[in-house]
């Protein structure tokens, strides 16, 4: 249990008609060491005993939604686990916005449950040493969550669970790929949720949107003076994870130089600030990322390979949004439901031609790019059914999304690299010129958004911003 709460601490109030049911949630929570167990038969007996508890399991019939907003109001403080008779993913959502922090439909084994019950509760550690918890740094997971702020439960999201499962208890290192868009960093912080490091630190850093001569500083920190801007000492992400997880994204990023100095501190655990002479000695678990084949990295020269074998111990890979059956469809409402309260705005659905646009489209930027759209769907649309319009895939053309596809399945380069451009001009030219007009074009067909067009050339956006510098301070324009 978290440093928040212990299980002999724990009050579990359990709210169901069926008193056979109650009984065996109660023996089955009491065997994970819960002695505290109050129970209910209605939702009117439940609101008597809500303030008193600090997480609770609450049974309802079709269309009973909205009595969790009751047991909300009546004072319950802690988490709230809604079990429905009949479940699909509006009743799944009306239980979220009513107040459930999680969903679990019957039948259901009742071990499970009373394990769910345990782990809502762990998963509001208190920050130690007035650092934040890997809860507040992550943010609120998305209403209906199926797994610590993951939503989806197609086959191939149950093995990425089942695999964050049996590695966050390790102290190895993990290696998360996976395309843009597919929440690596969730599932990092999945990782150290679900690990013995949980009421410490989760630092994350991105190393393609830091700047090089600073990449360094922000790792491992600086003395006072150490260079022109230091004006006090400041400790790094490694310092800042002490006993908690350090998570670095795109780490083929990193200046191979660094490389070398962070191979150096996963052999020793020790930390020297830029411009001191003696070293900190840290525990941190290393999670890092990329959303490139990294062994292509290794071949290619910007990852070092002994730092890859010293990073890749556990791997863990995150599937495409085109290979999650119909999670976008959960997804899909989730996110309206959230980005409507946040807009303020009437909750609109979408119709047969709305799911069948996003049926066809091909969610290059998987996840994020879900999101993005279903919240331009919820401020543009003006009745109650969304605009089949809206969701039409409109930045790049379908037969480049075709030719994208025919590259990921093996395709002719050939073929892949003609779907980005218009028809090449007749003759050789140089191969600087053909780069620079591949990234402009991208970028003019994302409507001048670098980020989505690095996303779409499998590029770093960082990469994309020094070219174009670079290609500014030739001609002139600097």
């Amino acid at each position: 249990m978290s440093a928040r709460i212990s299980s002999e601490k724990l009050r579990v109030l359990l709210c169901d008609p069926e008193n056979g049911l109650r009984r065996q949630l109660r023996i089955a929570v009491r065997q994970r060491g819960v002695l505290q167990v109050m129970e209910a038969e209605s939702i009117q007996a439940a609101c008597a005993l809500a303030s008193q508890a600090d997480v609770a399991f609450v049974a309802l019939d079709p269309g009973q939604e909205d009595l969790l907003a009751r047991l909300c109001e009546a004072g319950l403080g802690g988490a709230l686990l809604a079990a429905l008779n009949q479940g699909s993913v509006t009743s799944a959502v009306a239980a979220m916005r009513a107040g459930a922090q999680d969903v679990v439909l019957k039948p259901f084994r009742v071990e499970d449950v009373a394990f769910r019950l345990l782990e809502m509760a762990e998963e509001r550690p208190v920050p130690r040493n007035g650092r934040k918890s890997s809860a507040d740094l992550r943010g609120a997971p998305m209403a209906g969550a199926d797994f610590c702020g993951f939503m989806g439960r197609s086959p191939a999201m149950q093995k990425v669970y089942e695999h964050i499962h049996r590695i966050a208890s390790s102290r190895a290192p993990v290696f998360v790929t996976g395309e843009s868009g597919t929440g690596k960093e969730l599932a990092a912080a999945a990782v150290h949720a679900r690990s013995q490091r949980h009421a410490a630190a989760f630092h994350a850093l991105n190393c393609s949107a830091i700047p090089r001569d600073l990449m360094e500083s922000e790792i491992f920190g600086h003395a006072r003076g150490a260079f022109t801007g230091a004006h006090a000492d400041r400790a790094g992400a490694a310092e800042l994870a002490d006993g908690g997880t350090l998570f670095l994204d795109e780490i083929g990023e990193m200046d191979m130089g660094l490389q070398a100095k962070l191979l150096r501190f996963l052999q020793d655990g020790k930390v020297r600030r830029i411009g001191e002479g003696f070293e900190r000695q840290v525990d941190v678990r290393i999670v890092c990322a990329t959303n490139r084949d990294p062994v292509a990295e290794v071949k290619a020269g910007r990852l070092r390979e002994d730092l890859f074998y010293r990073l890749h111990v556990l791997h863990l890979h995150l599937p495409p949004l085109r290979a999650r059956d119909d999670d976008v469809i959960q997804l899909a409402e989730a996110f309206l439901a959230r980005f409507s309260r946040e807009e303020g705005r009437p909750l609109p659905r979408l119709g047969p031609e709305g799911w069948a646009a996003l049926r066809q489209r091909h969610w290059r930027g998987n996840v994020r790019e879900l999101q993005n759209l279903m919240r331009r769907a919820v401020v543009l649309s003006e009745g109650a059914v969304v605009p089949p319009g809206l969701l039409v895939e409109e930045a790049l053309a379908p037969d480049r999304a075709r030719g994208v596809d025919q590259a990921h399945a093996g395709g002719s380069p050939a073929g892949a690299g003609a779907v980005y451009l218009p028809a090449s001009p007749a003759g050789i030219e140089p191969l600087a010129v053909t780069e620079q007009r591949i990234i402009e074009h991208a970028i003019a067909l994302c409507g001048g958004n670098v980020v989505q067009a690095a996303s779409a050339l499998d590029l770093a956006p960082s990469t994309l911003y020094r070219k174009r510098q670079g290609w500014r301070h030739r001609s002139g324009k600097d």
